[in-house]
């Protein structure tokens, strides 16, 4: 990790969400989830957040590194239609080691639609992949 990544970091991501990305499309293999309306789905949402969080420092981790998202805590306040654009806002608020604690807000064209907080954890790439070859067998 650099020295730059410390608190105060921001970043603004725009995306225009598509048909793709909405609650029946979450997991189409679900029909409780097909029957559901076309609007942006909160998983789809929580990925956009973090997208915007990993954007937010990329700048700032070593050659190797990379971070990984390990708690979320977010509203989802109002559905955006496909179509529509969101924005998200991020903001680095803590670093406590390799632990990253950011706080976020999202808005469609209309209305906020999502606030909170998520952490996320920065680790060697190599090391974690490693990791994750292990518990695959």
């Amino acid at each position: 990790m650099k020295p730059s990544l410390a608190p105060g970091l921001t970043h603004e991501l725009r995306f225009v969400v598509p048909p793709g990305k909405t609650v029946p499309r979450l997991y189409p293999e679900s029909p409780e989830f097909a029957a559901m309306p076309e609007v942006f789905a909160t998983g789809f949402m929580v990925g956009f957040v973090e997208w915007a969080c990993i954007r937010a420092i990329a700048d700032h981790l070593d050659a190797g590194e990379m971070s990984l998202g390990v708690h979320v805590d977010l509203s989802h306040d109002a559905a955006t239609p496909p179509g529509m654009e969101v924005v998200a806002r991020v903001r680095l608020e803590q670093v406590d080691g390799r632990a990253l604690l950011f706080s976020a807000e999202a808005h469609d064209e209309r209305d906020r639609i999502c606030a909170g907080t998520h952490r996320r954890f920065v680790v060697d790439r190599a090391r974690f992949e490693a990791g994750v070859a292990r518990k695959a067998g």
